[in-house]
């Protein structure tokens, strides 16, 4: 559901990647190479929407991979951990059996493994809620989410927000992460701190505007009636 609520963005959008997603990618994929000790957290919709890409943009970035469920039951943990592995039977799962709890968080989101989340610096929180998303930049964690909803609490809270489909972004951050891994680390932090998060949100909402008054102005109404 809460998938499908981000695809009526998708429609605003386009369905295609605007250039400002673009900017807030390549500026992800470089603080993720600069990172100390990078976490893509997956859920259940990440999970079934782009496992082969989460372990492949774990395995380019060196990032780890935690397992963090809304709601958890082992049973969802075991039907994630499997379509992971299925990609790759050696991927390490972090998440299984988290330890650490995060501080103000109750529900099962708020349970992270102490060598995952719980360590990280840098945090990629894909489709995610927005309490969780504030409670991880409180917590000092720098965090990059993607939402196709740029009005979205998630959106406005993390430090960087990827406004696309995480179809269309994650094998897309992939092509950045093999091109940035060639550059040095004074360019990628030049990347990282000319990106201005709120510009680029800025940016998507004008996109959004201008696109519905383009289509607005075509008159791209049914013009006549129809019958069987």
């Amino acid at each position: 559901i809460a998938h499908g609520r981000g695809e009526a963005f998708d429609y605003l959008i386009g369905e295609k990647t605007i250039e400002p997603a673009e900017k807030a990618m390549k500026a992800a994929v470089a603080k993720l190479l600069l990172a100390e000790y990078p976490v893509l957290s997956v859920n259940g919709n990440v999970a079934a929407l782009v496992p082969e890409e989460t372990v492949e943009l774990a395995k380019i970035l060196n990032a780890k991979i935690e397992i963090n469920l809304f709601y958890r039951t082992e049973e969802r943990v075991r039907a994630i951990a499997e379509a992971l592995r299925e990609v790759d039977p050696n991927v390490e799962l972090l998440g299984i059996n988290p330890t650490k709890r995060i501080p103000n968080l109750e529900s099962e989101r708020g349970k992270v493994d102490e060598r995952g989340i719980w360590k990280a610096d840098v945090v990629v929180v894909p489709l995610e809620d927005g309490d969780r998303t504030e409670t991880l930049v409180a917590m000092g964690k720098f965090v990059i989410t993607i939402d196709l909803n740029p009005l979205s609490r998630s959106a406005r809270m993390a430090d960087i927000t990827i406004v696309d489909n995480i179809i269309r972004a994650y094998p897309r951050m992939i092509e950045i992460a093999k091109e940035l891994k060639k550059k040095p680390e004074k360019e990628l932090k030049a990347i990282v701190s000319n990106y201005d998060n709120g510009k680029i949100l800025s940016e998507v909402l004008l996109h959004m505007k201008n696109r519905l008054e383009k289509l607005a102005n075509q008159n791209i109404w049914r013009k006549k009636e129809l019958s069987l």
